[in-house]
């Protein structure tokens, strides 16, 4: 690259048959004003200013994090970068419903969520998290002052992520890894929401039915027994509960992670579950020679049932009632 000042004098001439190098001499010359006081670069490629350059850096870095947050399908690197921006703006919320512990679980939950199934698939998962955490901070001094409340001021730690979200993970791994083909691609995703419908519509109507339930019958024997008994319903804690399912199918239905008959299978996997999770809880759970099947173990049963009717019904029922 060349550099003459203004006043240096340029030399045009066209080249001898030798061509190069140039002879010193030159039979013509022109000379730039010295008024305009620049700088005349030759370069094929000539170099932006620096300032120009400074600049476009901040530029740079917003364009590459837009594209990771717009990357479709979601990598794994985009996933965690979209995962660790929306945990940082949401952790007031966060901390209000999870210990440390059982953000760095939910952490791992909505980077795996989003890698599989993308925003739409997290947005589920979030309105799941707000809906439950609300609903469990309801009456919260009653529920502790009669000692039915969630330990830790209704903080969960990881045990209660993993087993509410078990089953949704199995459902992510197989889409991410294409088991079956196209042709499950939708049965996995069917399996992701109802199990979160599942959870979440046990959660309310044990949360609503400790808060709001004038009496609760034991599921099995249909007797009249205290709030917060395994295996207790009550009539405002299960249309509570249906309602919550109904609410989340809807989202997935509007977010695009199912269609309208989708939305209805999970709906009525969801109760069908949760009847089966209360006849668990009251025949087996913290019964003699069932110790192991505590809270976080009949969740993970639970969403699993709901997950697992909802293919059933998807595959079996749906496709013999099309033929």
């Amino acid at each position: 690259m060349a550099a003459w000042s203004s006043t240096t004098p340029l030399c045009f001439r066209p080249p001898s048959r030798s061509a190069f190098p140039y002879r010193s001499s030159c039979s013509s010359r022109f000379f730039l004003p010295p008024s305009t006081k620049r700088t005349l670069i030759l370069s094929p490629n000539p170099r932006p200013p620096k300032t120009a350059m400074a600049l476009s850096g901040p530029g740079l870095g917003f364009q590459q994090a837009l594209n990771l947050f717009q990357s479709s399908p979601p990598s794994w690197p985009s996933s965690l970068f979209c995962n660790l921006i929306i945990f940082a703006l949401g952790s007031p919320i966060l901390v209000s419903g999870l210990s440390l512990s059982g953000i760095a679980a939910a952490f791992v939950l909505g980077t795996l969520t989003w890698r599989a199934f993308g925003p739409s698939g997290f947005l589920l998962v979030a309105a799941y998290f707000v809906i439950g955490t609300a609903a469990t901070k309801i009456k919260m001094a009653q529920k502790e002052a009669q000692g039915i409340a969630e330990k830790r001021k209704g903080r969960r730690g990881p045990g209660s992520v993993i087993g509410s979200s078990a089953a949704g993970c199995v459902c992510a791994f197989l889409s991410i890894y294409g088991v079956g083909g196209k042709a499950f691609s939708q049965l996995w995703q069917l399996g992701f929401v109802a199990s979160f419908c599942t959870k979440l519509s046990d959660t309310i109507s044990s949360e609503i039915g400790k808060a709001y339930g004038k009496t609760t019958y034991l599921v099995t024997t249909f007797k009249v027994v205290p709030r917060g008994t395994e295996g207790a319903v009550s009539i405002e804690g299960t249309f509570a509960g249906f309602f919550a399912s109904v609410l989340l199918a809807s989202i997935g239905y509007l977010a695009g992670e199912i269609d309208a008959a989708g939305a209805i299978i999970c709906v009525m996997a969801s109760q069908i579950a949760n009847v089966g999770e209360s006849i668990i809880g009251a025949a087996l759970q913290e019964k003699e020679g069932f110790q192991w099947l505590n809270n976080d173990t009949v969740n993970i049963i639970n969403i699993s049932m709901g997950s697992i009717i909802a293919v059933f019904i998807q595959q079996i029922i749906l496709r013999n009632w099309h033929m």
